[in-house]
């Protein structure tokens, strides 16, 4: 049976823990409302920017614009991930580089190369361990994502999609849909809105009259719509994460309340042990006096 001190420290260790995770779920709950609030504004924007470009896609031919043209995929495919910084935030980030993963290998079966963007640490770790081919790599910038990151990683991949390094974007990243649900999301982001899952939810095209020509708006739009579609996907990344690492840090919590008790009961317990054995060494040296 384990010593009194042994124990006692183990509480002390235990219940030190549970402040480190409170205070954790604090931070992440204080960071989620502002995250919530910044993905709840954009999404209404990202969607009409989708379905603006539908609109307009149907109106002109889809050599109007290079980010429009359909390829037959042979010079490989780019996949971007979205994935946070830190961990302690459950299997967010492993379900988001386990989706992308997978993907990847159904193009590498299939004979297509693979480039990965890697936003996030834990992104890069993955993708370096596994021996992939990183195109890009941002790392210390995920805790606070503004519109500059994702202007940066949209230029990368435009470039590389303009000058043939791969025939198709695709994004993959965590969608914020509760406090208690983000699941990883895919979509093809090049040629752009060629897909039709992910943050595409335009409805059906409407006949407009454009001024400009239609091809001179989408010269205008698809860099933007490209930049805004990963903005999304950075922010539906931001608030996942803080939501996955608010629950992880309340399970904690509650599995360092459930130690400590187990702990504290025994502790008593050794105590009592204890002070059993020396009441009865006591009274057989009482009894061997007597005879």
């Amino acid at each position: 049976m384990a010593s009194l001190k042994d124990v006692r420290l183990k509480i002390a260790g235990v219940r030190k823990t549970r402040q480190i995770t409170k205070a954790m779920y604090m931070v992440a709950s204080a960071k989620l409302r502002n995250a919530q609030q910044r993905i709840e504004r954009f999404r209404p924007y990202a969607d009409k920017f989708s379905e603006m470009l539908v609109s307009l896609r149907g109106t002109a031919e889809d050599a109007a614009h290079p980010l429009l043209a359909e390829r037959p995929g042979t010079a490989g495919v780019g996949i971007v991930v979205a994935t946070s910084d830190r961990g302690l935030c459950g299997s967010f980030n492993a379900g988001i580089i386990a989706a992308a993963l997978r993907f990847a290998r159904e193009n590498t079966s299939a004979g297509r190369k693979v480039r990965f963007y890697c936003l996030g640490r834990k992104c890069c770790d993955a993708v370096r361990t596994r021996g992939g081919e990183t195109a890009l790599a941002v790392t210390g910038r995920m805790n606070a994502v503004d519109f500059a990151l994702a202007s940066e990683v949209g230029l990368a991949v435009m470039n590389d999609f303009l000058s043939g390094q791969v025939d198709e974007v695709h994004m993959f990243y965590g969608e914020f849909i509760s406090l208690a649900r983000q699941q990883p999301t895919g979509f093809k982001l090049l040629p752009a809105g060629g897909g039709t899952s992910g943050p595409e939810h335009a409805g059906a095209a409407e006949d407009f009259i454009y001024e400009p020509a239609a091809g001179t708006l989408l010269g205008e739009l698809l860099p933007r719509y490209v930049k805004a579609q990963i903005y999304r996907g950075l922010l539906d990344t931001a608030a996942g994460e803080n939501a996955a690492r608010m629950q992880a840090m309340d399970n904690a919590t509650r599995n360092c309340d459930e130690m400590a008790d187990a702990l504290t009961l025994l502790f008593n317990k050794t105590r009592q042990a204890g002070i059993t054995n020396e009441l009865i060494d006591i009274v057989g040296g009482v009894e061997a006096l007597k005879g």
